[in-house]
Parts: C-alpha cells; structure tokens; sequence
C-alpha cells in the first residue's frame, strides 16, 4: 500500500504546466463542452444520411419522460403491417396500454418473488437486487411479447397518453414505496409462519392497491373500443366494438411468439442459448432467452430483414459515442484519447465484464446502406420524437459501431441458420439477475 506523497503531487503539478498540449486542452474544456471539443470532425464530414435500403416513410414516436423505449420500439416493429392492413400512413399503437399491463404484471412479478424469497436474508445479495428498482420502465422483447400475447393493443385512441405515462418519475416512487413496504409484509408474515395461502392473499390485497394506483395515474384500461378509420384513399372504414385482443388478431400479421432473441455477448461461448434469473414481468409467462451469435452473423441477420423490408428490433449501448442533434453514432465519433493523451483501453468483453457498457436502450432498425456489397451505415429509427435529436428523429449509424455497442435483435426463426435453430435447444445458461444481459429491464 502506498499513500500520494506530497513529492508526487508537486512533480505532477510541474509536469502538466511544462505541457503545452494539456494547457491549451484545459482552457478549451474549462469553457467549452467537452464533446464540441473532441468531435471527430473527418467522421461528421463524411457521413451523410443516404441508404440503398430504406423501409421507413412514418413519422417518429416520442416516449417523452419515460423509459418505455423496448415498449416503443416493439410497437414501432409491428405498426408498418397494421397500417398497411388499414391503408394508413400514419398509427401508433397506445403505448400507454402495454405500458399499464407491464406495471400491474411488474409488481404482481415481484412480490411473487418476495414470497419465495423470503426464506432469505434481507441483505442477501438477490433479494437487495429485487428490491432495488422492481418497478423501472425498462424492459424486454419478449417480455413486451407476453404483455401483447395476454393483454392484446388497442390503438392510441382508445387509451392516450397521460400526464405519468409521458413522464413516469413521481407514480414510480409511488409505486416503489408501496411495493416496497408490501415486501417487507410478505416477509413479515413468512417469518411469522405463515402459510403459502396467506402470502398469496396477502400478496393480492396489495395488489388491489397497485390497479388503484395505476388507474388514477394511467386511466383504466378499456375491455373494449370502438373502431373505425379513414384511409390514406379517404375510404371510410368500420370495425365497430373490438377487444385488445381482437384488435391484435385483426390487424397483426406477424407471429409474434415466432421472433427470436439474439445476442453478441463476447464473455460467453456462441451458439449457446442464455437467461437472467428473475427476469420477467408476467408470473408464469415465457421466460426471456436469448442465443449468443457472432457480431457478423447479427450484422448478416438485420441486412437480409431490412432488404425483405421488415424493420428490427435491437438493443444497443445508445449514449456512447453519439451525437444526439446530428443522429449520429460512430466508435470514433469523440477524439478522447487524443484530447486528454490517455489511453483507455478495454475491449467489448472487458467492457461488460467491468460496469463500462450494457445495454441501455430499444430502437429499430428501418435501413442499411450497401457498397460493393459491404455494408458502411445503418439507419435508426429512435423513440424521442422528431424535435432537436437526429435527422427527423432518425438516426445514422456507422458500421464500426454496430460492432462495438450493438448487443441485441429479435428476429423471426426463418433468418436463423440450422446452427441457430439447432443451438436453441441447449439448455440456457442462468446469468444472475444483476448480470449486464438483463440491464435493459432496467
């Protein structure tokens, strides 16, 4: 062990005022940001927003203050087809809708889990996870897919926006009390002895408590909607009194239980399938998986569906190395390294391994652009509205990002090679539930 010596810090000090570099350096970031400073001004010259291969022609979605993207971007996938089916040029889905279902599902999810882990410790390191942040915005492909497959859509119409699904902070530290205190209950009554019947009524007592609280913050989830539209022809349409499910079943065509999970996680051996303990929304539901591939094949993947012309799915470090007002993501976008004269190191595997990347945000994928059969850019489609963030609120991606920060797409099995598809039957491998495969949720 050794302390900082004065010595140390005088030499330190001299060093950098003999530096003329770190002095013209420091007066910069000292009054400028500093990502204006190390912008790669060669990588903005150089890319423009052009594809060979581009599907989107609909305006951008806006999650506004929430962390609804995984949600956006699932609805995102789906709403070409449905305004195709309808002859529209422009629908959304009520994100809204899901996201209600998500926190009632969410909190049922986690005090299930407080009752069978109640035999545990309260500092033990899962149940501190668990309690956390049980009930954050974040989420999942397929746990977006069990909300769907159990509650259905219904259009935005049906059930709009509010003023706490657009801005979520204050009825998520409700909720977070409220679940919070009820954890501490079911463990209570455990402890006391009490039996399995008890904790589950106990459990939906509570749970009486999260629909109230849901319903005054979102507004009650509608068991049936009226529907009739006007297409882009200004033919009149009529479907008249539907359910969410009905909705669903009119109106998407994609099999949405067919999508698979695929991911390039560098720590862990490919062809091999994955899930995070406790990584759920809906008891009982399909647990999340995913099969590791190798970055190329992911790249192959997401180019053959964009050039069928569906958009994809993917999650992906979204902060790292992007301009937000130009939409641009590059891994050389910011001159780091060169404006402070350090190294940084780390790999993508190291990265993960040491709390430096994870995934942080849904978008979709609606092109790709092609030279001489080498794909250079890739288009995005973002979630936070068409007002100062990208091109229209698209997005430009550069390939070398793609390798870099991209982690995860869901894709129908057909793209999947026979080694794929063979590689979905192994048994998954459980990564623990603070594990960065899992972040999303978060």
């Amino acid at each position: 062990m050794s302390a900082i010596s004065p010595e140390q810090i005088s030499k330190l000090r001299s060093d950098f005022a003999a530096d003329g570099g770190a002095k013209v350096a420091q007066n910069a970031v000292t009054t400028t940001d500093v990502l204006n400073i190390a912008l790669n001004r060669d990588v903005v010259a150089s890319t423009d927003h052009s594809f060979t291969t581009k599907i989107d022609d609909w305006k951008v979605t806006n999650q506004r203050a929430s962390g609804r993207c995984w949600l956006f971007a699932m609805l995102n996938a789906f709403r070409p087809g449905t305004m195709k089916e309808m002859g529209l040029k422009e629908f959304e889905f009520s994100q809204a809708h899901i996201h209600f279902w998500d926190k009632f599902e969410r909190a049922n999810h986690f005090l299930d889990a407080m009752i069978k882990t109640s035999d545990k410790p309260i500092d033990d390191r899962t149940v501190a996870f668990l309690l956390g942040r049980p009930i954050d915005d974040g989420g999942q492909w397929n746990m977006a897919v069990n909300l769907v497959m159990k509650h259905g859509l219904v259009p935005k119409s049906a059930y709009p926006e509010s003023k706490s699904s657009s801005a979520t902070r204050r009825m998520n530290q409700i909720l977070l009390h409220l679940l919070r205190a009820s954890a501490a209950e079911l463990r209570g009554l455990a402890a006391d002895g009490a039996s399995e019947a008890e904790l589950n009524a106990h459990k939906e007592t509570r749970m009486n408590d999260v629909w109230r609280i849901l319903c005054i913050h979102l507004g009650t989830p509608p068991e049936t909607f009226d529907w009739q539209w006007r297409d882009k022809d200004k033919k009149f349409h009529r479907e008249g009194e539907m359910t969410p499910h009905q909705f669903v079943e009119r109106f998407i065509k994609d099999d949405i239980e067919d999508f698979v999970c695929l991911v390039h996680d560098p720590r862990n051996a490919e062809m091999q399938t994955y899930t995070v303990e406790w990584l759920n929304n809906v008891v009982d539901g399909p647990p999340v998986i995913y099969l590791n591939i190798p970055i190329k094949a992911m790249k192959d993947i997401t180019r053959a569906m964009l050039e069928d012309d569906l958009p994809v799915w993917m999650g992906c470090d979204v902060g790292k190395q992007m301009q937000r007002q130009l939409g641009l993501w590059d891994a050389n976008l910011f001159e780091f390294e060169n404006l402070y004269g350090v190294e940084f190191g780390l790999d993508k595997a190291q990265r993960l391994e040491h709390h430096q990347t994870l995934m942080t945000h849904a978008m979709l994928f609606t092109g790709v652009d092609v030279v001489d059969g080498n794909t250079r850019r890739w288009r995005v489609e973002n979630s936070w509205g068409d007002d100062r963030s990208g091109v229209k609120g698209y997005f430009t991606m550069n390939d070398n990002w793609f390798d870099e920060y991209m982690f995860e797409i869901a894709a129908p099995s057909k793209y999947l090679s026979d080694e794929m598809k063979e590689a979905l039957k192994t048994t998954p491998v459980v990564l623990p539930p603070w594990d960065p495969m899992g972040s999303l949720a978060r």
